[in-house]
């Protein structure tokens, strides 16, 4: 088994056309799985044999047709298995796809000396904890007694992250349809350590977003943050609403949630990027009734704030937090 793991290099306000780069990875396999919002898993193990060329090969022959027919490059990292296809990518550059070969050998070459929060679902806390022991590589950790896994962060969790540690990859490739969703990304001009920029440029990201699903007449049930790192790895963690929404600051409470729950200190970002995800008609929404006056002021104001940036532009009105500076 051969799978590819492709993230497109779609501009935020771009991710309309995911379904059509879809549409391409299709002519190569049936079984394609959409990462929304800019990316897909293919599995390749009948289309080597079908067209007679490698899976480098046919990556190859993706990204020709990704820029020809659509105008889209396209990272690619190539694997045995969904997770080390989605590490490969992590090391991918444009225009080269990262493969790892399917050989035992090969695959705990590829794993030993990266850190263990690159192995997806491997939060900070966990690799924190894991690091206070030492075990701060996947090498460490696939040569750790299975025991003293368990001890550090439970039975389950412990024999999933020794076996992953050790190549071993049971993720399959499920077919599906793009999400009925709504992103936004802001990449920073460089790698930014300060706390205060990361939480503006998510207070810039949910106002978009708001503003965007008001226009649609859309509400969202979960809100999903990707935080972006140098090393080219990602955390993403979602939130489902206590009800669905498209009130911006209801928006912003959340995505300043999922970020306070990554427990960030000192971490490099290169982009943050929300997701307003499962995609209702408002009115078809139910909204809790408040007799708070102050909520159905902040509800009025937005209402006349959307009405003025429709005339004038996007920027015509701001939350305080992003005047003086782009966001």
């Amino acid at each position: 088994m051969t799978i590819l793991c492709v993230r497109f290099q779609l501009p935020p306000t771009s991710e309309a056309d995911l379904p059509h780069l879809l549409g391409m990875l299709e002519e190569f396999t049936p079984v394609v799985q959409a990462l929304p919002p800019d990316g897909a898993l293919a599995d390749l193990s009948g289309a080597e044999r079908y067209f007679g060329r490698d899976a480098v090969e046919l990556a190859s022959v993706i990204r020709v047709r990704s820029l020809a027919l659509h105008g889209v490059d396209c990272v690619i990292g190539a694997g045995p298995g969904p997770m080390l296809a989605r590490m490969a990518l992590n090391d991918a550059a444009p225009g080269v796809t990262r493969a790892v070969p399917g050989e035992p050998d090969a695959v705990a070459e590829f794993l030993a000396d990266k850190p263990v929060a690159a192995l997806p679902g491997v939060g900070t806390a966990t690799a924190r904890t894991l690091g206070d022991y030492g075990l701060d590589t996947l090498g460490r950790v696939a040569a750790a007694p299975l025991s003293t896994l368990q001890r550090l962060i439970g039975a389950k969790a412990g024999r999933e992250l020794r076996e992953k540690a050790n190549g071993i990859d049971r993720g399959r490739v499920v077919p599906n349809a793009v999400s009925r969703s709504l992103a936004t990304e802001r990449p920073f001009g460089r790698d930014e350590l300060d706390p205060d920029r990361h939480r503006r440029a998510l207070l810039s990201a949910a106002e978009e977003l708001g503003a965007r699903l008001r226009a649609l007449e859309k509400v969202c049930r979960t809100l999903t943050l990707t935080v972006r790192y140098a090393d080219r790895s990602a955390t993403t963690r979602s939130r489902t609403l206590t009800e669905p929404t498209a009130h911006s600051p209801a928006l912003t409470r959340t995505a300043y949630g999922l970020y306070e729950a990554l427990g960030l200190q000192r971490a490099r970002v290169r982009a943050i990027a929300l997701r307003a995800e499962g995609l209702d008609p408002a009115d078809q929404a139910s909204h809790q009734l408040t007799f708070d006056p102050v909520d159905e002021k902040v509800r009025r104001i937005e209402e006349v704030a959307d009405r003025a940036r429709a005339k004038f532009g996007p920027r015509a009105v701001m939350p305080g937090g992003l005047g003086g500076a782009a966001a």
